[in-house]
């Protein structure tokens, strides 16, 4: 099948890459020259573990190309699949200008036949904005489709995500026939390993993907919620999320509690689908919590440190973990940049390392330069220790999980580690002489001041109750 994807971000050239190594004829469309010449000689411009390699395979086996020419590219794919960015605006509405210009572009170039496949990210009713686009642009009319196909690829995985979906979903006109037997046919392989289809309508299918997104981000401030709870009452939310987690009803992921969740889908779709809801006079409440919740995250984890170091002025600050998740550079909506924003504007400095996204961080910061000044790029984990009066874990990454609690302690001025995503055992950091704060954790031996004052509060009552008792008794 020949197949034109226009947009070779993150989605675009995951899924241009994955269909090609199904066997399919794939040119990737993309206005950046410089992204078109590096893909062209083998090169990916962020980081997603085995895409270069499946990158290169498809290049060399000539199923894969890549192009700036729109109108080649139209006339020469049968499914045009749209993968283009919708970024927020300021109201937090999707930009659409990018998928309708591709659009524009099917509605000049396109002839009988052609189906014009949505993968990117938009708010419902946005396939009528297509077709009415198609139409104005249409020299002459033509037979088409105009399919959703929304994308449930995570970034880190999303090579394995591609071809091994949890579901497909197509959103397509009942008439579209022949449009449907296409969608079966590129799907086969997956369909054949057993992975569901569900074929819906068109706005359900654009619904699906914000709301799927939406609902997992309710999980993660839920767990947020709860941790904080757990701190006050004494309980520990790992123990409590895996007790969760067995029952079917509710399963294991997303129930992790720390600093939230960022990137460039949850936050984003999140905020899409309040900002929809009220255009169409709808208030999306518990939304509107999931988001407040999670935008107060890293000012617990700055809480947290005060506690340890409460004049940040000149402090020396460790960060290990930028980007918002592993196995990603991506540093969209990352805590990582609060944090340091905040950090800063209180006057620390600030010295991070991140296995892959420093680059990124760099060239951030670099447009704010009395904050650049105060922050060291280190080469390893271990360097950003140098002298620090604390360390913030802020991403999970592996490298990160089983450190050398001797060494570090001897790098660091002040043995103080605020652990942002619960990645270490408190007790081996507690025995090893650190301060360690999680999040919503019971530590071992370790009483809350809070359960302390509670538990003298509740002895205060108890003699109290017994006092009177027997002063009821006397005067009876």
């Amino acid at each position: 099948m020949k197949i034109a994807v226009f947009g070779c971000g993150y989605v675009g050239l995951a899924t241009a890459v994955g269909l090609a190594e199904m066997g399919n004829e794939v040119i990737g469309v993309d206005i950046d020259e410089k992204k078109l010449g590096m893909l062209s000689s083998g090169q990916v411009p962020f980081f997603e573990p085995g895409i270069q390699e499946m990158l290169k395979h498809n290049l060399a086996e000539g199923r894969l190309s890549f192009s700036s020419d729109i109108h080649s590219a139209i006339q020469f794919g049968e499914l045009i699949f749209s993968a283009v960015g919708t970024p927020p605006k300021k109201n937090h509405e999707a930009d659409l200008s990018a998928v309708l210009n591709v659009a524009e572009s099917f509605g000049r170039y396109g002839s009988n036949g052609k189906i014009f496949v949505n993968k990117s990210t938009v708010p419902v009713g946005t396939s009528e904005k297509i077709r009415e686009t198609i139409e104005l642009f249409a020299y002459q009319p033509f037979d088409y489709c105009v399919l959703s196909n929304p994308e449930f690829l995570r970034e880190g995985t999303a090579m394995q995500d591609f071809f091994h979906p949890d579901r497909i979903v197509i959103g397509i006109e009942p008439k579209d026939l022949d449009a449907k037997k296409m969608m079966d046919t590129l799907y086969r392989p997956m369909i054949e390993q057993g992975v569901p289809v569900q074929y819906t309508d068109i706005r359900s299918a654009e619904v699906i993907k914000y709301a799927s997104n939406s609902f997992l981000a309710t999980r993660i401030s839920f767990m947020n919620e709860l941790a904080e709870f757990c701190e006050l009452a004494g309980a520990d939310i790992k123990t409590v999320a895996k007790g969760m987690g067995l029952d079917k009803r509710i399963g294991t992921t997303f129930l992790d509690a720390g600093l939230g969740f960022g990137g460039s889908c949850l936050p984003k779709d999140l905020a899409a689908l309040i900002e929809k809801g009220e255009a169409l006079g709808f208030d999306f409440e518990l939304l509107k919590q999931v988001q407040k919740i999670n935008q107060k995250l890293p000012e617990r984890m700055i809480n947290k440190l005060k506690k340890y170091v409460p004049n940040l002025q000149d402090a020396t600050i460790a960060l290990w973990g930028l980007s918002f998740k592993p196995k990603t550079d991506d540093l969209r909506e990352a805590p990582s940049l609060k944090l340091m924003k905040r950090l800063l504007k209180a006057k620390a400095r600030l010295q991070v390392f991140d296995p892959v996204s420093m680059h990124h961080a760099e060239n951030i910061f670099l447009e704010r330069p009395e904050f650049f000044s105060k922050i060291t790029f280190a080469g390893s984990a271990h360097q950003a220790l140098q002298n620090a009066d604390a360390l913030l874990i802020v991403t999970e990454w592996d490298e990160f999980r089983n450190p050398d609690y001797a060494k570090i302690k001897s790098l660091m001025k002040q043995p103080i580690i605020i652990d942002g995503r619960n990645l270490l055992v408190p007790k081996e950091a507690l025995e090893s002489g650190f301060i360690y704060e999680s999040f919503g954790r019971n530590l071992p031996g370790l009483q809350s001041q809070t359960q302390k004052k509670r538990s003298l509060k509740s002895k205060q009552r108890v003699t109290y109750r017994s006092n009177v008792k027997k002063s009821q008794v006397v005067l009876e």
